[in-house]
């Protein structure tokens, strides 16, 4: 697998009435296929960058692993875009019907007629506390745009961003929107970082599997520069989770859970 998150390429651009060939920065885009417990589990399409994180992310999304004590090995063939990885417990892969099933349950008396069976197992409701003002939503989005070079460059990425209440502490990019919030996922199982009081910052849209990707990292707070989509918002209600988007200028929107959103910090 090239290491390259992005290459260059020769391109014709159309441009004030001028044809003219340029030199442009095109976004890599690659396969992985990951072997569970010696089997054949998932082929994910991703960009070519911290693989061990979303490997690891990806497994604790879908249920597998909620710590790293609980991987046995892995292995990372990054020429061939291959990953391995063994479990001390092995369970058995869940089928494809499994994954894609609708489940309706209740809680609190909401039904939850949206989730799929694995989302329904590892989606979490959110306990944080950590609240944020609305300079920090602005600030910190501005932070995960400065920051994301290969975005400015292609055009052809998700980006996403852990951040505490007070500084940011990783970010990530994608071609895939899962991968990137996967990706901080792994990252804070590797380092064995608490992640109830974190909030995620991210570039595209919030859909409901979005919405659920949060959920399943365990943030309380989910700022987006886009918009959400009406399920991600019943969902959010639903989780406890506060969803805040269109942070564009000095404006945004709170979408569900405004209490978390407050005026000032109080010292």
């Amino acid at each position: 697998m090239d290491s390259q998150i992005s290459q260059s390429s020769k391109i014709v651009r159309f441009q004030d009435g001028v044809l003219q060939e340029i030199v442009d920065e095109i976004v890599s885009e690659h396969p992985l296929t990951i072997h569970l417990n010696g089997e054949e589990f998932a082929t994910l399409v991703c960009s070519p960058e911290n693989i061990m994180e979303l490997t690891i992310g990806f497994l604790a999304s879908e249920g597998f692993i909620r710590r790293s004590d609980e991987i046995k090995n892995i292995q990372i063939d990054e020429s061939k875009g291959f990953a391995y990885v063994d479990l001390y417990i092995k369970s058995e892969t869940p089928s494809h019907e499994f994954h894609s099933k609708r489940f309706i349950g209740s809680c609190c008396g909401k039904s939850r007629q949206f989730y799929f069976h694995n989302d329904a197992r590892t989606a979490k409701t959110s306990t944080s506390k950590t609240t944020l003002t609305p300079q920090q939503c602005i600030s910190f989005m501005e932070q995960l745009q400065k920051s994301s070079v290969t975005f400015q460059e292609t055009g052809g990425v998700h980006n996403a961003a852990l951040f505490s209440a007070d500084e940011l502490i990783v970010r990530r990019t994608d071609i895939g929107r899962h991968n990137a919030l996967d990706k901080l996922f792994g990252y804070c199982i590797e380092k064995h970082i608490p992640v109830r009081d974190k909030v995620i910052a991210f570039s595209g849209r919030i859909s409901s599997e979005v919405l659920l990707k949060a959920a399943k990292i365990g943030v309380g707070i989910i700022l987006s520069k886009s918009a959400p989509t009406n399920l991600a918002i019943k969902l959010a209600n639903d989780l406890n989770i506060t969803a805040v988007g269109f942070i564009r200028g000095n404006s945004f929107n709170v979408y569900s859970h405004p209490e978390r959103i407050i005026s000032k910090k109080t010292s």
